[in-house]
């Protein structure tokens, strides 16, 4: 059954001061939250609420400035003050920040968020005018030549790749499927789930060889270097290996330029086996072009610094896969709010 996820997401319009306002200083929000991950706060109060005075020497920070970061995390709801004045994390940040939690995606959102993706949107007043210096990032391809950028995003995208990863093994059936190609897979997060679930599986991910080489050293500590191998390469350009059962896009389309997208999809077709499946993995917008936001505004993040890329949807993705001679399988949330799975299927 297709979940489409068409009710309208954005037509709740702003109308007081007050509501504008929330919107041009979200950005304080977030930086306070990459605060408390820069001084590891979530983790030293992982073991139970804390005084500021006791939280101000665990983590080695004047009193004054923990005061002033607490009240602002609480005041989002990233932490709570008892009437004790003790502190306290939220659930959320309990769950997902803390360096204890099986779940904590805090470092992805500190380094990778924090340190590359925040700084991209600078450029975004330049893209919308076709104003980028010539020094200015303008492609993946042109980032991940940089061996100390690459490794930053490769190692955060990891821990935020994990749990997605598991869900997308519950959701697709590869148990009849033995050859996987995970094409622009990066350091193999999704990859290692897809195995760890379907032990006859056996994978080749394609990226960037400064990310392949970061990526060997996750194979081999998940005990996968017998079923994985790397192609360093550009995944546009590289050849890819024929006759797989299964192959994977997780965050790719978003983040080439649009003229490439059909060209990945016809080399996917291409690349599978009669009756192989095609997992696109992406941040996918509505038809109507509401929402949902997170979805909308990731795909403006990416157009900060690949200036050609272009807003996906279900519905223009599975028109183009229908159209070189895919089915559409399955549509289905994958990140709730944020991102799409979409499976097709070759014919046998």
């Amino acid at each position: 059954m297709l979940d489409h996820d068409t009710a309208p997401t954005g037509d709740k319009t702003i109308e007081t001061a007050e509501d504008l306002s929330s919107i041009a200083f979200g950005f304080m929000a977030s930086k306070a939250l990459f605060a408390g991950l820069h001084v590891d706060l979530f983790s030293a109060l992982a073991d139970g609420p804390k005084t500021a005075e006791d939280l101000a020497k665990a983590i080695g920070v004047p009193l004054n400035r923990i005061v002033m970061l607490t009240t602002a995390l609480a005041s989002v709801g990233l932490l709570t003050i008892g009437d004790d004045k003790k502190i306290e994390n939220s659930p959320a940040a309990q769950n997902f920040l803390s360096k204890q939690s099986k779940y904590d995606f805090g470092d992805y959102l500190r380094y990778q968020i924090d340190q590359q993706m925040y700084p991209f949107l600078l450029q975004l007043n330049a893209v919308m005018k076709d104003d980028l210096s010539e020094d200015a990032i303008a492609s993946y391809k042109h980032w991940m030549t940089d061996e100390e950028q690459a490794s930053v995003y490769s190692e955060s995208q990891h821990a935020g790749s994990l749990g997605p990863g598991r869900t997308l093994a519950r959701k697709v059936d590869l148990a009849k499927a033995t050859s996987l190609l995970d094409v622009g897979g990066g350091t193999g997060a999704m990859t290692i789930s897809l195995c760890k679930e379907y032990p006859e599986l056996h994978a080749t991910i394609i990226d960037f060889p400064n990310v392949a080489e970061i990526g060997w050293r996750f194979i081999s500590e998940a005990g996968l270097v017998d079923r994985v191998r790397y192609i360093p390469g550009n995944a546009v350009e590289v050849q890819w290996p024929g006759n797989q059962d299964a192959i994977l896009m997780s965050y790719l389309m978003s983040g080439v330029p649009g003229d490439d997208v059909e060209g990945l999809l016809r080399k996917a077709y291409e690349a599978l086996a009669p009756g192989g499946r095609l997992m696109v993995h992406d941040f996918m917008v509505e038809e109507d072009r509401r929402g949902p936001a997170l979805a909308a505004l990731w795909q403006l993040q990416h157009m900060a610094f690949t200036p050609e890329a272009r807003s996906l949807s279900v519905g223009w993705l599975t028109e183009a896969g229908r159209k070189i001679g895919f089915a559409i399988d399955d549509v289905d949330a994958l990140i709730p709010a944020m991102t799409k799975l979409v499976v097709f299927s070759k014919p046998a």
